[in-house]
Formats: structure tokens, C-alpha cells, sequence
């Protein structure tokens, strides 16, 4: 796989196909080398690559990546559409030369519609689908949940999803195609049972007052003693009655849905969690089904036992990371070596590919 260098949702599609056992060529351009991200243990998302450097707007440099095209699975980039074009690198390019390859696209808006050429960012994306509306406390503004669910969910997620299909086609038609993977197209994919909902009038077009936004009482964050929080999931009935039950609460269970003890359901929930701390609390409920956890740091996280038995996050040279995922019971995935230095690969990559080196 060759990817050409960027930032965010591209680099981590390629983290997870390296991850997962591909051979990926990270194409960078002359002089990323001083960047903050370029290479050694906090590139996380350039972890398992090699690292070749190309100056793209040199011809012969254009002429040597098209004969590593020549020998590749699968191309990403995650430029404004219209720029590999121009550099003479674009599918039509490539696929003339390799007609088995996959041609991944990594963009916000798409490869076409009104706001294709456009800048973005996540923010942005996740604002016009809806996704950002949707999310926050109904008395407040839109809550901004990271770029996980734009970037790196509707984006970087589904250009893996994607190039695993065509994959999968190019090896069963020897062709291969381009896939356009749009971090808007992502989102609103991701939106499905939202939608779904909202169709069957589950759902009220508006944050903080539905099912899975803060809106119903014992499926929120609540305020510990010391400051910090728990979070809340009892949404079945059984999970409910063990909640109530561990916290004492004089409340009928039978009554969960019933929307006119809500507000005094919610304050007493926020009096009881308030007196004690998170820690107290996460130790009563360790193991139940009441479905309550700590909300915990991030740097807490890799501390916690379930985390640190599953491996879910690891530690290389003073950096915390994920490890790979998912897992596979005959084929097992693993984090590759740490980034190396930008361009650090560039001569064994063209000799192990037969390529000559550009000019």
C-alpha cells in the first residue's frame, strides 16, 4: 500500500491496514522532517509504515511513484480533489498503469457536490450532517465530541471499510477501482439508527432530551463528591432495578418510564452520587449490572484492570498508545514498530520494490 502523506483520518486508515498485517509506504514531501509529528514514538498513527520522500511536483519524482504504483495493492491520498490530477498521479493515472489497484480518496466533502473544493474540518463536517446538533445539553450550546466521530469514525473508518471491499472485488475481478470516502458520507452513515428513530418519533429533533443524549435520567453523567464523575446506562429494566437498588433510592422501579417523575428521579440521582466520590462509587458498582462506570482520563484509562488485562492500550517508549484492533482468533493483528524518521526508508523501499531512485 502507498500512502501519500497527510494528516488525521488518512494516516490513521493506514495505521489500521499496517496494523492488521499490510505493507505501507508512507510517501512525505522534502522538509516534513522538522515537523512535530514526523516520526519516533509519538507518531502514533505513522507507527508500522516506512517512509520514503518524494517531492511530487518534481516529474521524475511523479515518474518513480507511478512505478511503485505499478506494484501496489492499494494507493490513499487525502488531498482537495482535483490535486493528484494535477500532479499527474491521479486514478485515471495510476489505474492506467496498474488496473488492479485500489485508489482510496480521503476527503470532508467528497469528491463532488457544491462543497467539494472547499476547506473543512471535522467541526464542520459533523455540523452540516446533523451529527454535531444533536449532541450537547438542550439548555447549551452543541457539545464537540472530539474529531472521533467525524475524522476518524466517518472518515478514517470507512476508507478502511472501503479499501478491504474493493480488495476484496479487485481479487475476484482483476480490477481494481477508485473508493470516495467522504468524512460527511461517514457521519450521516453513522447516523443511521438516529434516523431510524427519529422516523419512528423515538427520537425529538432537538440535544439533551432523548434516549442516548443526556435526556433520560439514568442514562447520563453524574457529579461525585470530589468533583469527577460516573456515567449512568441503566436502560433496561433489570439494569434499573440494580441501580436502584445499590444506591437505595426510594423510587418504583415500575415507574422507570414514566416521564412525570423524571425530574425528581434525576435530582435524586445527582443528591445520592454527590455523596460520595467517584472512586467509592466505582468500587460499589464494579461488577454489577447496574451499568455504572467512572468517567475516567485518558491517561486513567490505560491504568484500568479490564483495559490492562485485554491490552486494549499499551505503553512503547514512554508513549500510550491503542493496540491493534480487532482481534483475530487465526490471524493475530499487532501494532508495527515505531514511525520511523521521515525518508528514513526511501533507498531499501525502491530497491525492495525494484524501482530505480528518482533523479
Amino acid at each position: 500500500m502507498i500512502e501519500l502523506g497527510g494528516i488525521g483520518p488518512g494516516p490513521f486508515a493506514g495505521m489500521v491496514l499496517a496494523d492488521l498485517g499490510a505493507e505501507v509506504v508512507r510517501v512525505d514531501r522534502p522538509g516534513r522532517a522538522g515537523e512535530p509529528d514526523a516520526g519516533g514514538p509519538a507518531d502514533v498513527l505513522n507507527r508500522g509504515k516506512r517512509s520514503v520522500v518524494l517531492d511530487l511536483k518534481d516529474p521524475s519524482a511523479t515518474a518513480a511513484l507511478l512505478q511503485l504504483v505499478e506494484r501496489a495493492d492499494v494507493l490513499t491520498e487525502g488531498f482537495r480533489p482535483g490535486v493528484t490530477e494535477r500532479l499527474g498521479i491521479g486514478p485515471h493515472d495510476c489505474l492506467a498503469r496498474n488496473p488492479r489497484l485500489v485508489y482510496g480518496r480521503m476527503t470532508g466533502w467528497g469528491q463532488d457536490g457544491p462543497l467539494a473544493a472547499a476547506a473543512g474540518h471535522d467541526i464542520t463536517y459533523i455540523a452540516l450532517t446533523g451529527a454535531l446538533g444533536a449532541i450537547g445539553d438542550p439548555d447549551g450550546p452543541p457539545r464537540i465530541p472530539l474529531n472521533l466521530v467525524g475524522d476518524f469514525g466517518g472518515g478514517g473508518c470507512y476508507l478502511v471499510i472501503g479499501v478491504l471491499a474493493a480488495l476484496h472485488a479487485a481479487a475476484r475481478t482483476g480490477r481494481g477501482q477508485v473508493v470516495d470516502a467522504a468524512i460527511v458520507d461517514g457521519t450521516a452513515h453513522l447516523l443511521a439508527s438516529t434516523f431510524a428513530k427519529l422516523a419512528r418519533d423515538e427520537w425529538t429533533d432537538e440535544r439533551g432530551v432523548n434516549r442516548f443524549d443526556g435526556g433520560w435520567p439514568f442514562y447520563a453523567v453524574y457529579e461525585t463528591k470530589d468533583g469527577r464523575h460516573v456515567a449512568v446506562g441503566a436502560l433496561e429494566g433489570k439494569f434499573y432495578r440494580s441501580l436502584v437498588r445499590l444506591l437505595g433510592l426510594d423510587v418504583d422501579p415500575d415507574r422507570q418510564h414514566d416521564r412525570s417523575t423524571w425530574p425528581e428521579l434525576r435530582r435524586s440521582l445527582a443528591k445520592r452520587f454527590a455523596e460520595r466520590t467517584r472512586d467509592e462509587w466505582a468500587a460499589l458498582f464494579e461488577g454489577t449490572d447496574a451499568c455504572v462506570a467512572p468517567v475516567l482520563t485518558l491517561t486513567e484509562a490505560a491504568a484500568h484492570p479490564h483495559l490492562a488485562a485485554r491490552g486494549s492500550l499499551f505503553t512503547r517508549d514512554g508513549v500510550v498508545q491503542p493496540a491493534a484492533a480487532p482481534r483475530f482468533s487465526a490471524t493475530p493483528s499487532s501494532p508495527g514498530r515505531t514511525a520511523p524518521a521521515v525518508g528514513a526508508d526511501t533507498r531499501a523501499v525502491f530497491h525492495d520494490w525494484g524501482v530505480p531512485l528518482p533523479d
